[in-house]
């Protein structure tokens, strides 16, 4: 089933500096995903950091309406199957981020890294977090992206399993574990791990990008 999400935009960017700086703003979020991501891993982050007093913006290549999609399992296929999932609005395009402008980043997984890992201004993005070690939480396939700039060497982290060669290519130690926290990075595997996940995420960001 197709069904259309309306999200919440980018009312009330102004005057903030994305950690809950001046005048008691919220704090700003970016999410970075496109078509083809896993409707849960972009859908449950995007509210959860919400309910907690977040302002969360979605990034994609382009402004668009992103397609997503549900991943399972089905008797008789060696691999997981796709389906069409949920579409929403992006708020951004990649080009258009200052990534100044946020306290920390969120990777879902689906198929969308895979693709998004080639992109430079993400990859500009991305790497900008690492090198203010703002909070990142990644999940599934998304730690492709955040390996193709080079933040996993070195680090712990856990992904979707069938990754675990390209983690320790990129000089990570993988963890088969629900979630994974090296300082301000946490992983989880895939949307089973999302209460794990979102609560250790939302440890490291009350010490490092409170809601004022």
């Amino acid at each position: 089933m197709d069904v259309k999400v309306e999200v919440g935009g980018m009312s009330g960017t102004g005057g903030t500096d994305g950690m809950g700086g001046t005048g008691g703003m919220t704090a700003k979020i970016l999410l970075v995903t496109g078509d083809a991501a896993e409707s849960l891993e972009v859908l449950y982050p995007y509210q959860r950091l919400r309910e907690e007093g977040y302002e969360v913006h979605i990034a994609a290549p382009t402004r668009k309406t992103l397609r997503l999609v549900v991943h399972d399992f089905e008797e008789g296929f060696d691999t997981y199957t796709e389906k069409p999932g949920y579409t929403l609005p992006a708020d951004l395009a990649f080009s258009e981020v200052d990534p100044g402008q946020y306290g920390a980043l969120v990777i879902p997984g689906g198929r969308a890294p895979e693709y998004l890992r080639n992109d430079p201004e993400l990859r500009k993005i991305c790497k900008a977090f690492f090198d203010a070690d703002k909070p990142v939480a990644q999940i599934c396939h998304g730690p492709l992206l955040t390996a193709a700039v080079g933040g996993l060497s070195g680090r712990r982290v856990t992904a979707y399993p069938a990754l675990e060669p390209d983690m320790q290519a990129a000089g990570a130690e993988y963890q088969d574990a629900e979630v994974v926290v090296d300082g301000s990075l946490v992983s989880s595997r895939a949307w089973p791990d999302h209460p794990a996940w979102m609560r250790e995420f939302l440890a490291v960001l009350r010490t490092k990008a409170p809601v004022v």
